[in-house]
Parts: structure tokens; C-alpha cells; sequence
């Protein structure tokens, strides 16, 4: 058995914050009017966990104007269909980035790139 490396120890703590990020959110009441909001909640939040570079959400407003303009509600739920996300952690000098967006239908996180920060 070894001791997880810097960047393993940043890729776990990128995974950790789309956790967080997901299923603190996924349920909330969403309309046009509090997409930016919405945005900057889920942001903030997340901005404030150890080892947080940036948080960057993106409400897709087209797929939201679709699923409203299918409903007699004014609002729906937040779901990964909505969302585009990146994070940036910071650990020990390993910089990970993730991305969150539509694949195939489903809200795909995924390891964009692990790389020392000097």
C-alpha cells in the first residue's frame, strides 16, 4: 500500500466537490428569472470547500426555455441537463480541472486535465 500522490489527492478532491455541487442542487426550483442566481449559489458555495480554485456554472438557458415552453409551470427542476460546470482544484502545486456537460443524454463529469502548477 502507498500514500495517494498530490495530483491523486487533487483528483479525489475535484470528485468531491461535483458531489457537493450536484446533489446540493439537483431539485431546485428553476426559471428563467433565477438562472443567474441559481449560477452564482452554486458557484460560491462550492468556491468556499479546501482546495477550490474556480467553480464556473452555466444554466443552459436554450434547454431551460424548451422544458418551460413543454409545461404549464413557470418553473422546473434543476437536473445535469441543465448544467455546464468546470472546478479547478488546487493541491500541493497539482491543478485538475473537471468539466460537467451533456453526453449521450446524460450529465457526464469527467477529468479534463492534471498538470503542476509551476
Amino acid at each position: 500500500m502507498t500514500d495517494p500522490t498530490d495530483a491523486e489527492t487533487a483528483c479525489f478532491e475535484a470528485g468531491i466537490k461535483f458531489g457537493s455541487l450536484y446533489h446540493q442542487f439537483a431539485g431546485t426550483p428553476l426559471s428563467l428569472e433565477s438562472a443567474a442566481s441559481i449560477e452564482a449559489a452554486m458557484e460560491e458555495s462550492i468556491e468556499n470547500q479546501p482546495h477550490c480554485e474556480s467553480v464556473t456554472v452555466s444554466v443552459q438557458r436554450d434547454a431551460l426555455e424548451a422544458e418551460l415552453a413543454a409545461s404549464s409551470a413557470d418553473y422546473t427542476e434543476l437536473t445535469g441537463r441543465f448544467l455546464e460546470v468546470e472546478i479547478v482544484v488546487d493541491y500541493e502545486g497539482q491543478t485538475v480541472v473537471t468539466r460537467m456537460a451533456m453526453e449521450d443524454g446524460y450529465p457526464l463529469m469527467r477529468l479534463e486535465s492534471v498538470h503542476d502548477r509551476e
